[in-house]
């Protein structure tokens, strides 16, 4: 056996699929052996394997034991003369394993081999290729000195910035989304040191690899995608503080007990610096907006009610203090939590949902007025002339946000994505389906040749003239079949369009998916068959609210929730896990043998459509159709019949 590809897997099942189907055309020339390592998705990607990826060697995880540990397992049964730990975020080309193999047949001397990353826009990923991270080059690194002086011998060691991304390179560490190592190697140094539970594992193995007398290359004569996503979101604190202490135990393994203590210094100083950021960034974007309509429109109530109190009233203390300080702030918070229900705070901004918001709203107020004892009605006009000052005030900062340039706060100008599609008809037409399927709106612009030659009727043009397409037809947004052409052309295609501002995707075969074009994690990255009205965007507002309201009231009768409720104190966890969003009170219904893999993705679920409808122990399709129902039939009597049914149970743990 020549080569072992090992893949591990979690909740990641429309890349792994794709990434799949590339391996396979790849290893067309070489004896190879492929294994997949779950460490216990729950999106389906299990049953995904199962059904299009029989052959393969399957290790199903019913814990997730970690990136290290999970590799391991496969490596100690390969039969590979090399090993490749692979991403599943990735997409190789179909001669990738052969010059790779090749190179390492004709260098005894490498243990370890790199290869050029680009990501889903075709540039270029820096860590392709990284030097040592030593206390000084960590900072240099973590304080974005690398990023000011990116070609810097000196202080761009991290990613080797100063050698040609071109060139083959003698390099200290490689990158573990794709890890080529001799297995000869691996029996002298060891495996993934499994004290890594995520990150770092790569940095510690590679070192080894040269500290065992062998050496690790960047080979960019071949070149994948990689997605760069991760079961972390990178802006996470989680993340910062995962990442950072895989690098505390790397120096502590590797480093003199003097620099292992300096680079700690650094590093610990690093996961405060980095938290403190993200929570701040995170609070910041979640109130910037609603925290600013809210100070636009109190100021517009301190400046009008006196006026109008001059013009209306003899008596100058019609609005007292309490006025502004209880009175005002109650219907702001109304008007604001309204407008958010509305879609108000949606990207891009549309000024229909913040005015549908705001008149709501402003008639919620008016019949709670009305019902209002006498002493308590101030001015039924100034709650008039307050709605419209807040409908002026949101959008003029709106306008100021999107004439300044900042994308998130860009008006939505009715201007649909403006796809092409690069394929063969026949696969085309299916591709077409599921973005119909998938997108509200887009604008096909036509079908674009596989091929170089002259086209016919059906195309608009073919692969060669794909810059002065985009250009012409100003598409948006490049969708590559890859029935009709090969990973090699996709990426090759990529990387001659570097620079163009244009979205790319990748349709697999056979697929309900399609995936792009920068990161697993990535919103708007991945279009699949609506079959979740669950995940509209005014249903998850809904949803959400839902889950708020209903925690309140259980904590108001938590009391008498201690007779009724078989487990109350993990109901009392489950309340502050659907508080913090953590959870959501109704969810979809998973075990080992469902196929999870068309649903949307959503919270976990303490109780599910299957679990009221007692059908916990009926066949896998039974249970399949209903999570299919509850995707596609969200309504809150729906929600509120199937916790009223399943009550006892909702102090058990999330399904």
């Amino acid at each position: 056996m020549k080569l072992s590809i090992i893949i591990v897997n979690y909740n990641v099942k429309y890349f792994l699929e794709q990434c799949l189907h590339s391996v396979y055309k790849a290893i067309n020339n070489l004896e190879a052996e492929i294994f997949v390592v779950d460490n216990n998705s729950v999106d389906g990607s299990c049953a995904m394997v199962h059904e299009k990826f029989p052959n393969l060697y399957f290790i199903e995880n019913k814990v997730n034991v970690g990136f290290s540990k999970a590799n391991n397992q496969a490596i100690r049964v390969s039969k590979g003369e090399y090993v490749l730990l692979l991403n599943p975020d990735t997409v190789v080309e179909e001669d990738t394993f052969d010059k790779v193999v090749s190179f390492m047949d004709n260098h005894s001397d490498a243990g370890g081999l790199g290869v050029k990353m680009i990501d889903g826009k075709g540039s270029f990923l820096p860590e392709s290729k990284r030097g040592l991270p030593t206390p000084m080059v960590s900072f240099y690194k973590i304080f974005g000195l690398s990023k000011l002086f990116p070609r810097s011998k000196r202080f761009a060691k991290y990613h080797l910035g100063f050698l040609d991304n071109d060139q083959t390179h003698e390099i200290e560490i490689l990158a573990g989304a794709f890890m080529l190592m001799r297995k000869e190697t691996l029996d002298k140094v060891g495996l993934l040191d499994e004290e890594f539970f995520m990150y770092g594992e790569d940095i510690d193995l590679s070192y080894r690899i040269i500290l065992g007398g062998y050496k690790n290359y960047y080979y960019p004569d071949t070149t994948i995608i990689h997605y760069k996503g991760e079961s972390t979101k990178k802006g996470s604190i989680n993340y910062v503080k995962v990442f950072y202490n895989a690098m505390i135990i790397f120096a502590r393994k590797h480093f003199s007990a003097k620099n292992a203590k300096l680079f700690s210094f650094f590093i610990n100083l690093a996961i405060y610096f980095r938290a403190l950021v993200a929570i701040f960034s995170q609070a910041f974007k979640s109130v910037f907006l609603p925290v600013l309509d809210a100070i636009v429109v109190f100021l517009g109530f301190w400046v009008i009610a006196p006026k109008w109190e001059a013009l209306q009233f003899a008596d100058k203390g019609h609005f007292p203090p309490e006025y502004y300080l209880f009175v005002v702030p109650m219907y702001i918070l109304l008007w604001i939590s309204v407008v958010w229900l509305s879609g108000g705070y949606e990207k891009p901004i549309k000024i229909f949902k913040i005015s549908r918001g705001l008149i709501v709203g402003t008639g919620i107020i008016l019949i709670i007025y009305a019902l209002l004892p006498e002493h308590l009605r101030f001015s039924r006009a100034m709650i008039l002339l307050g709605a419209v000052w807040a409908l002026i005030g949101m959008n003029f900062i709106r306008l100021g946000l999107h004439i300044a340039g900042i994308s998130s706060y860009k008006f939505d100008v009715g201007k649909k994505n403006r796809i092409t599609l690069v394929g063969k008809p026949t696969e085309a037409y299916r591709v077409l389906e599921i973005l119909n399927q998938s997108l509200p709106e887009f604008e096909y612009v036509g079908l674009i040749s596989p091929k170089n030659d002259s086209v016919t009727d059906e195309y608009i043009g073919s692969l060669n003239q794909l810059k002065d397409i985009i250009r012409v037809n100003k598409v948006d947004e490049i969708i590559f079949c890859a029935t009709d052409l090969t990973a090699q052309q996709i990426i090759q295609e990529m990387l001659r369009l570097e620079g163009q501002q244009v979205s790319y995707k990748i349709a697999p075969p056979e697929s309900l998916s399609i995936i792009g074009s920068n990161s697993i994690d990535t919103a708007g990255d991945l279009y699949t068959v609506d079959f979740n009205n669950i995940t509209k965007p005014l249903n998850i507002r809904i949803k959400r609210l839902f889950d708020l309201v209903f925690s309140i009231l259980m904590i108001i009768i938590f009391p008498i929730a201690l007779f009724v409720i078989a487990k109350p104190f993990g109901l009392l966890q489950n309340i502050f896990s659907v508080i913090f969003g953590l959870k959501s009170w109704v969810g979809f219904y998973f075990r080992s043998d469902i196929n999870t893999f068309n649903l949307p993705s959503i919270k976990k679920g303490i109780t599910s459509l299957v679990t009221a409808k007692d059908k916990e122990k009926e066949t896998s399709e039974q249970i399949e159709k209903l999570n299919l129902l509850y995707a596609k039939d969200f309504r809150i009597s729906s929600e509120l019949s199937i916790i009223l049914s399943t009550y006892k149970s909702l102090g058990s743990t999330c399904l």
